[in-house]
């Protein structure tokens, strides 16, 4: 059973925490570079920015430089030689910190333009690469608490700088957040076996513990009972967090209130696709197929139109 405190609660790292975070990464990067990377300077030409979008756009099939830096973002790390990672990570936090445009990274072009024209938060932006440098040290969350940490940092904060985009109401962050949160609980529970065999476990360890598991447990790929039983319980957490944070999606434009709304719920889908696979996250990955996706799209219109037109 899942309490209305769990989804009711919005927790938030401490001002500057992400920054002191990024700053720890410093000592990666040689000092000759480091100066190198805070002095060279380019001045972006107008075809440069309108190439960078372009090619931002092919990347993410969107005509956004945000998604296109996130995922650029993750694949510095992820594609990155091995023991090379923190380096890696360290070089484009430095670029991202100066605002450093170097005329072969499009990307970067195209987010510097962005984070000027809608005065993007640097807060928040220390808050998303943190959480993918929590990815190079964290390998187990204590407490659910611990994990709303880093599921704040990879999602809900895409959502957050996503509203500085489009434009936003102020009573809609905390529904953001806790959509957010829902999204990559969500990633979490389709992706256990595929973390395991990177050595993370995401799911708390209190809550395995209550469960009578152990991260030995989900490296030998145990789909017991007890493991079911956690399975459900996370799921009904999800499940919470989706409908706690349902109202938010009522405050935004129509436009965007329908596509997040339609996001939201086939995402949401996948949790009913784990149920369905008698919670075989080891030897399949959970997804929603064409079929119902249309059944769950219907389905998100309909109730947009019911519950805030």
């Amino acid at each position: 059973m899942v309490s209305n405190q769990q989804t009711s609660n919005i927790l938030r790292p401490p001002a500057g925490d992400a920054a002191a975070l990024l700053e720890t990464l410093k000592h990666f990067i040689e000092h000759t570079e480091h100066h190198r990377l805070t002095t060279a300077k380019h001045v972006i030409t107008q075809h440069e920015r309108d190439a960078a979008y372009g090619i931002c756009n092919e990347i993410t099939r969107l005509h956004s430089a945000l998604y296109a830096f996130c995922r650029t973002s993750d694949d510095i790390v992820d594609q990155a030689a091995e023991g090379t990672a923190p380096q890696a990570l360290a070089h484009w936090v430095s670029l991202v910190h100066n605002r450093t445009s170097p005329p072969d990274n499009p990307v970067l072009i195209a987010w510097n333009d962005t984070v000027l024209n809608y005065d993007i938060s640097q807060e928040l932006v220390d808050e998303l690469l943190a959480g993918i440098a929590m990815d190079l040290t964290v390998t187990r969350y204590e407490s659910f608490e611990d994990l709303w940490l880093y599921c704040y940092r990879v999602a809900s904060v895409v959502g957050l700088i996503s509203m500085q985009i489009i434009g936003y109401v102020d009573e809609a962050v905390d529904y953001a957040v806790k959509l957010g949160v829902a999204l990559q609980l969500t990633n979490i529970l389709r992706d256990i076996g595929e973390d395991a065999n990177r050595g993370r476990i995401y799911i708390p360890q209190q809550d395995l513990q209550r469960y009578g598991l152990s991260d030995e447990d989900i490296f030998q790929r145990r789909r017991t009972p007890q493991f079911k039983a956690m399975l459900r319980f996370q799921s009904a957490r999800a499940h919470a967090l989706y409908e706690a944070a349902w109202p938010g999606v009522g405050m935004l434009n129509p436009d965007s209130s329908l596509a997040i709304a339609a996001a939201a719920t086939i995402y949401r889908g996948i949790l009913d696709s784990i149920h369905s696979a008698d919670y075989d996250v080891f030897t399949k990955r959970a997804y929603v197929p064409l079929v119902r996706k249309v059944g769950l799209l219907i389905g998100a219109y309909a109730r947009l139109k019911r519950d805030f037109q």
